[in-house]
């Protein structure tokens, strides 16, 4: 049987000090655990967010369709602040066209004037119903979803772009976005489509190597904390 030295004290388990502790201990499990979960699976957690944001403006026009009015209307008022959703930039579902223009779209009911005024306008059984954000927007944000449900089979072959690089995927959104902004031209659907999805994969492609490569930083550096703290130096021997 151990004696204790009789400077020593043995910890009460029971007092407040050592349940202190060992909720401390527990809160840093637990923070441990969190961290490297989100350095393991943030690819998965990024794509199941932008699947998320572009699913639920497509997800609006068929809750019309079904007769659920109550959610889609709260998806499209969720989604007004993100974007101007102005029918005639927008696709519609279920209708007789999927770019519909704006005269269609005044023959089916939207009063044509201020943009406020036409932005309100969310389709009807005759025209179809409108998704919940505009064309270029559904091109961005489904290219990144797409590209990095790609990068999650090559995330390890694969290097980012220099910034001049990602200047060529910008520059054609860019010139499509700005032209039409000051009244040269006037884009269309196809347009908006092809320059949004240019700018996603660019996105992807720049950014997704960075943070692979900074999240696998993480994984080493808890990997080598947890080690040292499981296997600590010997002491020196005593003179």
């Amino acid at each position: 049987m151990n004696a204790s030295s009789p400077g020593s004290k043995v910890p009460d388990p029971k007092s407040p000090a050592s349940g202190a502790l060992s909720s401390n201990k527990k809160i840093e499990m637990y923070a441990d655990a969190l961290v490297m979960g989100v350095a393991r699976h943030w690819l998965a957690i990024f794509n199941f967010a932008w699947g998320c944001y572009v699913g639920l403006p497509i997800l609006a026009p068929i809750l019309m369709a079904a007769g659920f009015v109550a959610p889609a209307h709260l998806i499209y008022g969720l989604y007004s602040f993100l974007c101007h959703q102005l029918p005639d930039h927008s696709y519609f579902l279920f209708g007789p066209e999927l770019a519909p223009l704006k005269p269609a779209l005044t023959i089916a009911g939207m009063q044509a004037g201020g943009l406020l005024q036409e932005r309100t306008f969310i389709g009807n059984a005759e025209i179809g119903y409108k998704v919940a954000i505009c064309q270029r927007d559904v091109a961005i944000y489904g290219s990144i979803f797409l590209a990095g449900a790609f990068y999650a089979l090559i995330r390890n072959r694969v290097a980012p772009i220099s910034v001049k690089w990602y200047a060529l995927f910008l520059i054609p959104m860019a010139v499509d976005g700005l032209t039409q902004l000051v009244g040269l031209r006037e884009s269309n659907w196809w347009l908006r489509t092809a320059t949004g999805m240019i700018f996603g994969f660019g996105s992807v492609w720049l950014a997704y190597p960075f943070l692979q490569s900074a999240m696998d930083d993480v994984i080493d550096s808890e990997v080598q904390r947890r080690a040292s703290k499981a296997s600590p130096l010997p002491s020196p021997p005593h003179a």
